[in-house]
């Protein structure tokens, strides 16, 4: 199984060295893929909204900009976003920034989305909420477009363009991979039909886990393209939310097991969630950077 981190934003509090530190400690342990977690801001509860599944105060990094100041201290590791929360964002912008990110990095890029479920944020961001799901799907076809195209034209719905022009394109092209996130049969459909990956949140039961998968087969099916092509992601875990689930980092057997039963789903990637570690009371970068590489450890030597 190959391994993606989720790198922990709260690693800003020893300094930008610190983050370097932790970047290249996850890249010389022997990860395979350093993911960023995406949200630009969070809202406070309100007498109209409730509150956010994060505390407000959680401290969240840009996950384009940590990804291009660590890219320059990494040499082979895959980054990426987990996820990036795209129709709150311009397309054609993100669309160049990913682009200039694969062209520096010599073609370590893999863009991760999804369609967010903070309202508050889409508002601040003076983004629609209600049809993120429709915008979605034409912002990644404006992405292939900017990333493949010499002259681009399209003219959807919510997005437009006129004999426009994006150089230099990404190495990887139109082939520059965008996995999605989300366990909705809507996030599903569009894996099918348009993505090159599933990102899942972690799955207990495998028979859940199995009729996603076959959902997003038949979705695939329909839409002529091969169900074989489509890679699969897992989340190990979730943010910890009570002292058991702080206690899965600390017992490596428990870390093995779960990869294992991961595995026997049909995925081929695991995501470890590195804020989670931290939650967990390795409080330290050092700490972090000990604890992933004692789950390497146990992980690749099964």
């Amino acid at each position: 199984m190959k391994l993606a981190v989720e790198f922990p934003s709260v690693s800003y509090r020893e300094g930008g060295e610190g983050v370097v530190k932790l970047a290249k400690a996850i890249e010389d342990i022997g990860y395979d893929q350093l993911d960023m977690f995406d949200h630009v801001v969070m809202g406070y509860p309100t007498a109209t909204r409730a509150a956010p599944m994060y505390p407000p105060q959680m401290p969240i990094l840009e996950a384009l900009m940590t990804l291009a100041f660590v890219a320059s201290h990494t040499k082979e590791i895959g980054l990426g976003t987990e996820v990036l929360v795209l129709p709150q964002r311009q397309p054609v912008l993100v669309a160049k920034q990913i682009s200039t990110l694969d062209t520096l990095t010599g073609g370590r890029i893999r863009l991760g989305v999804g369609v967010g479920w903070q309202e508050s944020e889409y508002d601040a961001l003076e983004e629609s909420f209600t049809d993120r799901g429709r915008r979605m799907d034409q912002a990644i076809a404006v992405l292939r477009s900017y990333w493949s195209d010499d002259q681009v034209d399209y003219q959807f719905e919510d997005y437009s363009s006129t004999a426009m022009a994006m150089e230099p394109k990404p190495p990887q092209g139109k082939n520059l991979p965008i996995w999605i996130g989300g366990n909705a049969d809507a996030a599903l459909k569009r894996v099918g039909e348009i993505g090159d990956g599933w990102l899942a949140t972690a799955i207990e039961d495998p028979a859940i886990a199995q009729r996603c998968k076959d959902k997003i087969s038949s979705y695939a099916e329909v839409a002529g393209r091969d169900p074989g092509e489509i890679g699969y992601q897992m989340m190990l875990d979730v943010p910890p939310r009570d002292d058991e689930g702080k206690k899965f980092y600390q017992n490596l057997d428990r870390v093995v097991a779960r990869v294992e039963a991961v595995e026997r789903m049909g995925f081929e990637w695991g995501a470890l969630n590195a804020t989670a570690i931290f939650q967990a009371g390795a409080r330290s970068i050092d700490q972090i950077i000990d604890t992933l590489g004692k789950v390497h450890d146990a992980v690749r030597g099964r």
